[in-house]
């Protein structure tokens, strides 16, 4: 009886929502006949026994960076759940965070979910377009259609960029199609920790403190989760949860709290192979490798610590310092929860999987690293000199800086492992730590050596849950899950491997796994921008089932098994659409090349009061040519004072705003200097056209030209830019109209307070050498309108 019921419930929940209750048969005229007797409403619910499941997933951490995997940074809460759990020494990633977060809430390859890089750079072929097909339901809807409660908090970089503002469509949005009935968080790759661009749900949000009052986004991120696990708990505590928290941290900017680097201070001093060499040790003590397992050779492309000036040494430390401080901070607060569910004894019926890291240590900070990351993405890290980097040293970490380690500490990071996030072709890139923990269905701790990959979290959790994989959702037949449960690993450390074939592919270093064997091939280095080879001209490499670190390549002792492999690499692109490859990055920046939608086309765009929070690429780009931006506002008597239209932050961007009364603009070149222009005279009463014009020089990137601010069509100051940000002003800072969100442009103004006193009727922003000969663009009909809008 209890089987057939099983099978029976199985079926039903095979087509996703469940149908309406039916109808009964006979009416009765009034309720109180016993014939209207009718079947009680029961609330949706998955099969008994299905846990809490609380998936947590940090960012940018490499597999020898944690403690508890022989690492150089405290992980108590890590610690804590592999004491009565399962530590997984052959988890994997996909190398990059957007695609292994899209693989891991669909439980599909990341090529088949549209996401074969971050979606800033997604192209028009389908495994690259960075839209999830209906047909692979993410595993958020799935739980959510069987009676979860879902939450999200943290980080979503699963959202095309032409989707990614308030007017949606919010398919690709957690609370949109995601299945989460809860978002706090932000959207995109990265954010400033202290000034970071929330929503919740699809509504942007202020955080409620400032850096200054002690605020810091991992924190807030923790409270808000542990408020919902409450709240989950007192008013729908016979109902299972999916919680999904996956904070900033590690992604730069490496921001951490004060006190926390200082815990480390002096432990980084002997550099990046000293601490390869200890973690090494540390790993075969604790067992996560071999005893016979051998370090791999640091690439040439790295430098050997001796080798960097000594001046800049303390400096290199210290982004070391600061990293360690921002993981064992993340993982303070990843303990929060657990102490949470452990205060609502709900600990032992919660499914837990920690999985540190979404791919390999990040590379992309550069030889010397960074003190603004934004050098690194405008290709100008060439500024950031050993002694500009000296004179920020205080700095690093705090909310002035948006700093990224060297990638020498990335590779250490990965200890034992060659390469580092982007490289999919090596562990390094895509080997990540992973604990799970769940008192009542594991049975003794240990640490499991079956090879793994994000791919089989979604499975699993079905799995235990007792629910099948559902044929179809919302009306869509669904693509098979992709990866295999891991719930046989849960009682027996013996089980055998059932994920025995598995390709990697990212900016085309690419490879492929099948029973022990690995043929992989490096075709780009993330921190150098070379002129890369031809695909066909890559070299691959084969290791062997008894080289758990890639250390031997066999290619020339087994050709004929590196052909096997080569060949299975080509079945499976194929199969997932990771075909046709593409190695191109400054161009697929661009949505014309890339062929991607933009959210605005033209060369004129109107903006208006309460707009903000609006990402870059839903902003005309005003970079590299030349452009206007005029205001029609209304001063009122006593005079004004605040920002009329910002675009970026503190460490990149403009702002057209009042200064003391006085019409202003202050254009800023990656936090390096910033040009200001600011009229003589205070701005009278009433009504204007307050504009700034720029007139590019031309030649090239980047390039300077002339400056001019008007108030209604008079000249009141003119200066120049010698150099202009050419690629990206802020990867998280936004357009705001009225006000300068997050931290300010401008020095003039602080964040926070900076609200302009006056009425803005519009901002437009105009393109190239046309937008600098129009007339007045505020209109006669426009100044009544304004005028009359005060009453």
């Amino acid at each position: 009886m209890s089987d057939h019921h099983d099978v029976a419930d199985a079926a039903r929940r095979s087509t996703l929502p469940l149908p309406d209750r039916a109808s009964p048969r006979y009416t009765a005229f009034e309720a109180t006949d016993p014939a209207a007797a009718d079947e009680p409403i029961r609330p949706l619910r998955p099969p008994a026994g299905a846990p809490n499941v609380l998936l947590i997933l940090l960012d940018d951490i490499g597999f020898g960076a944690a403690a508890t995997f022989g690492g150089p940074v405290a992980t108590p809460t890590a610690d804590r759940l592999a004491e009565r759990g399962l530590r997984y020494t052959r988890f994997h990633t996909t190398a990059l965070c957007a695609p292994t977060r899209a693989a891991l809430l669909t439980g599909r390859n990341h090529h088949a979910v549209g996401m074969g890089a971050v979606t800033e750079l997604s192209t028009s072929p389908a495994g690259y377009s960075a839209v999830r097909p209906r047909s692979a339901a993410p595993l958020a809807e799935v739980l959510r259609l069987n009676g979860y409660s879902t939450a999200q908090f943290g980080k979503c970089h699963e959202v095309p960029v032409w989707e990614a503002s308030q007017v949606g469509p919010f398919d690709a949005w957690p609370t949109g199609g995601g299945g989460m009935e809860h978002f706090y968080g932000f959207i995109g790759g990265e954010t400033n920790q202290y000034y970071p661009s929330l929503y919740q749900g699809t509504t942007p949000v202020e955080p409620p403190r400032t850096p200054e009052e002690g605020y810091h986004l991992t924190e807030d991120l923790a409270d808000h989760a542990v408020d919902w696990l409450r709240t989950q708990h007192s008013l729908a505590g016979d109902r299972p949860f999916f919680l999904y928290f996956a904070p900033g941290a590690t992604h730069a900017p490496h921001h951490v709290p004060p006190g926390w680097a200082e815990r480390y201070a002096g432990a980084f001093d002997d550099g990046w192979d000293a601490l390869r060499e200890r973690t090494f040790a540390r790993q075969k003590e604790l067992g996560v490798i071999p005893a016979d397992a051998e370090l791999t050779a640091r690439p040439a492309e790295i430098p050997a610590w001796d080798e960097m000036p000594a001046g800049l040494k303390p400096v290199l430390a210290r982004q070391m310092e600061i990293f360690a401080g921002f993981l064992e901070h993340a993982d303070h607060h990843v303990g929060r929860l657990i102490d949470t569910l452990e205060e609502l004894g709900i600990l032992e019926d919660t499914l837990v999987f920690y999985l540190i890291g979404d791919n390999g240590a990040s590379a992309e900070g550069t030889v010397n690293g960074s003190f603004n990351e934004s050098f690194v993405f405008n290709g100008a890290a060439h500024l950031e000199t050993p002694e500009f980097m000296a004179s920020r040293l205080d700095e690093f970490g705090g909310p002035t800086a948006y700093n990224h380690y060297a990638v020498g500490w990335a590779h250490a990071t990965v200890t034992p492992y060659q390469w580092t996030k982007q490289v999919a072709s090596h562990w390094g890139g895509t080997r990540n730590a992973m604990v799970a923990h769940w008192p009542r269905g594991i049975e003794a701790a240990g640490r499991r050596d079956q090879f793994a990959h994000v791919l089989d979290i979604a499975p699993t959790v079905l799995d235990l849950a007792g629910l099948p994989v559902p044929r179809s959702v919302n009306g869509v037949e669904q693509m098979p899950l992709h990866g295999t449960s891991l719930a046989p690993t849960f009682s027996d450390a013996e089980a055998a491997e059932t994920h025995d074939l598995q390709y990697f592919e990212c900016f085309v270093n690419r490879g492929v796994y099948h029973r022990g064997w690995t043929a992989v091939t490096r075709h780009s280095t993330p921190w150098v921008a070379e002129p890369l080879p031809a695909i066909e001209e890559d070299v691959w490499e084969l290791y062997g089932p008894d080289d758990w670190t890639q250390s031997r390549n066999l290619a020339a002792e087994h050709p004929e098994k590196l052909n096997e492999l080569q060949r299975l690499f080509l079945i499976e692109a194929v199969k997932y659409g990771v075909l046709p490859l593409d190695d191109r990055r400054i161009e697929r920046f661009n949505p014309d090349l890339a062929g991607r939608p933009t959210l605005v086309s033209g060369t004129t765009q109107r903006l208006f009061p309460g707009m903000g929070r609006l990402p870059e690429n839903c902003v005309l780009n005003v970079k590299n040519r030349s452009f206007a931006v005029t205001a029609a506002i209304d001063v009122p008597a006593g005079g004004v004072k605040g920002v009329v239209v910002a675009q970026g932050g503190a460490f990149g961007g403009w702002s057209l705003y009042a200064l003391h009364g006085r019409p202003a603009f202050c254009y800023n070149l990656l936090g390096l200097a910033r040009v200001k222009l600011v009229g003589t005279e205070p701005l009278a009463e009433g009504v204007h056209e307050l504009r700034m014009e720029f007139a590019y020089d031309g030649g090239g990137l980047g390039r300077g030209g002339a400056l001019r601010l008007e108030v209604d069509g008079a000249t009141v100051a003119e200066g120049r830019l010698e150099q202009t940000v050419p690629m990206i002003f802020s990867a998280d800072e936004t357009t705001d109209i009225g006000e300068d969100l997050a931290s300010p442009v401008s020095d003039d103004y602080a964040s926070g307070g900076n609200a302009f006193t006056g009425r803005i009727a519009w901002v437009q922003i105009d393109l190239g050498d046309d937008a600098l000969d129009q007339e007045h663009l505020i209109t006669a009909e426009d100044r009544l309108r304004i005028a009359m809008g005060r009453h």
